[in-house]
């Protein structure tokens, strides 16, 4: 039966709540309204502390589901048709999060992708809802 007392090793971490605490949190409503909220909290921001934190970006072309005997029988030359269009722009999405949307070019004899449009942080939050 565990005790509500703190002992050694379970005590409340003082720090950890404080720092939780003063921590900026935003509401959609706040992020809609941009730099007009909470201008000394994003002040005190230091992006040089992430900037060169890699992060896996990635394009998704299309998908579709299909049967495990479709794809056993798959072979060289095998085409599979996928759920967008041809013309359709493309997700540009970073760590799996969709952050924008793009079109495949060519640059210097590798893919490259053009943003056509760019996700809002309102609407990602919204996407995890």
């Amino acid at each position: 039966m565990e005790s509500d007392t703190p002992t050694p090793g379970n005590e409340p971490n003082e720090q950890t709540a404080e720092a939780t605490s003063d921590a900026p949190q935003f509401s959609p409503e706040e992020l809609k309204e941009g730099n007009k909220t909470a201008e000394g909290a994003r002040a005190d921001v230091n992006l040089d502390l992430v900037l060169d934190i890699p992060v896996d970006v990635s394009l998704r072309v299309g998908s579709t589901d299909i049967s495990i005997r479709d794809l056993v029988s798959l072979v060289e030359g095998s085409v599979i048709a996928l759920d967008q269009d041809a013309g359709a722009p493309m997700d540009v999405l970073v760590n799996g999060t969709l952050i924008a949307h793009g079109e495949i070019v060519v640059v210097d004899d590798q893919y490259g992708v053009r943003l056509t449009d760019v996700v809002t942080p309102v609407e990602r939050i919204e996407q995890l809802h």
